[in-house]
């Protein structure tokens, strides 16, 4: 049984999760269907969306920063005020995009505004992950730890549901409504959820392995030079692992609703709903895969995932030309809903069980920014321009999956599973 305040920390942890990436996803859904042509003008639309991935991808190079920064702060003062100052910054940023003035109406200082935004974004969110992730997996029993760990990382997919959702509701509107006021209200409202999220988590308390490096005095002097000279093999062990989780979640995610509704024909509504669905079926598997970790061990679930992951690449596309609407929610569901859900419910505690407390923060926050920016901001761009490279053929875009489920298996070789064992025992260095 959970106790009250493990109660909290799982709620706040997981509220908090959600938010900021209900934030983060608006964009990337809303990239591909206005931003391309009210803010990225061009004669091309070809290239229109590839401007629109571009300034998505920017925010996630610009996420390692917010990780230094934030991940310093988390290691030197506590990992609760750091929340608190990201979310604020996030939910900020926010809210100011659906105040935007288009290109048309101001030119391109439009653009320019909207990228300033989302890099403003990238640096809240660089610091949110590891923040909200150590605060369930530090408070955890051994013996739980894989399902606690996994609890905020459903925040990924509840913010995708939620953005996914918020925009098939404005898409029901016609078109000229949907493209003049009806996708600024979900980053409007956005607000509301911003002021909830900071209100649950007031009252948590700082996590107990923060708390032993207090005690003990041994708080990291420059928390990113100590991780650079004592971790930087598990940093790279990271970087490497993070990349299968999070390439193929973008091509499922937000690449197929420019190519199913541009290059298939499907329509914008039933692209979504298929995300919808899929992401529904993952938010449920993900805890489940958690707790399962604590019982068969995070590698093996992680591993398994990644194989099931580079064999599933091509038949999801095949699924996709059959240009059934059935079926283009059975290849969502599939990747993003089953395949994929292993592999993100134990990355989270995998990396948190690689690095010791005083530099935890920073090594895991490291890891998962500078992967997630190598592999998944830049995604649905690399996708976009294959397609356009090779005559429209899926071809390489498969491959590219496949490529990363490689990389993260090589990656992850080294790694010692460490279910039920003390989170920080001396075992950890």
């Amino acid at each position: 049984m959970q106790t009250k305040v493990e109660k909290k920390v799982l709620i706040a942890s997981l509220v908090g999760s959600s938010i900021e990436w209900f934030d983060y996803f608006l964009y990337g859904t809303v990239a591909a269907l206005v931003f391309n042509t009210a803010f990225f003008h061009s004669d091309d639309p070809t290239v229109g969306l590839m401007l629109a991935y571009a300034s998505f991808a920017l925010s996630f190079f610009i996420r390692p920063l917010g990780g230094v920064i934030f991940s310093h702060i988390g290691d030197k003062i506590g990992r609760k005020k750091t929340l608190v100052l990201t979310l604020s910054l996030m939910g900020g940023a926010t809210v100011l995009m659906g105040f935007l003035p288009t290109y048309e109406q101001i030119g391109v200082i439009a653009p320019i505004l909207l990228i300033v935004l989302r890099l403003i974004q990238g640096i809240g969110l660089g610091g949110e992950w590891g923040g909200a992730l150590l605060l369930a997996v530090e408070y955890a029993p051994k013996e739980r730890r894989g399902l606690f760990g996994s609890v905020p990382q459903m925040g990924v997919t509840i913010g995708l549901l939620l953005g996914t959702l918020a925009l098939s509701l404005m898409t029901l509107l016609p078109d000229a409504a949907f493209m003049s006021w009806g996708w600024r209200v979900p980053f409007i409202l956005s607000a509301l959820l911003v002021v909830f999220g900071l209100w649950i988590r007031k009252g948590i308390e700082e996590t107990p392995s923060f708390k032993m490096v207090q005690e003990k005095g041994e708080v990291a002097k420059i928390p990113f030079f100590e991780t650079m000279r004592t971790h930087w093999k598990e940093v790279l062990i990271a970087i490497g692992g993070k990349v299968v989780e999070t390439a193929p979640f973008y091509i499922f995610g937000t690449f197929i609703v420019s190519y199913a509704t541009t290059q298939l024909g499907f329509s914008r509504t039933a692209t979504l709903n298929a995300v919808t669905i899929a992401t529904i079926v993952t938010t449920i598997l993900i805890p489940i895969m958690g707790n399962l970790s604590d019982k068969v061990g995070r590698k093996k679930l992680y591993v398994g995932g990644t194989i099931l992951m580079m064999l599933y690449a091509f038949p999801y596309f095949w699924l996709l030309h059959q240009e059934s609407v059935a079926l283009l929610v059975v290849a969502t569901i599939l990747g993003l809903g089953i395949i994929w859900a292993p592999i993100t419910a134990v990355l989270g505690t995998m990396f948190s069980e690689i690095f010791k407390s005083n530099v935890r923060y920073t090594g895991i926050t490291l890891g998962y920014q500078i992967g997630a920016a190598l592999a998944g901001g830049t995604a649905p761009l690399v996708a976009t321009a294959l397609l356009a490279a090779f005559n429209n053929s899926y071809v390489p875009v498969a491959l590219y999956i496949i490529l990363t489920a490689a990389i993260s298996l090589i990656a992850v070789a080294t790694v010692r599973d460490r279910k039920n064992e003390d989170l920080d025992s001396e075992e950890t260095a």
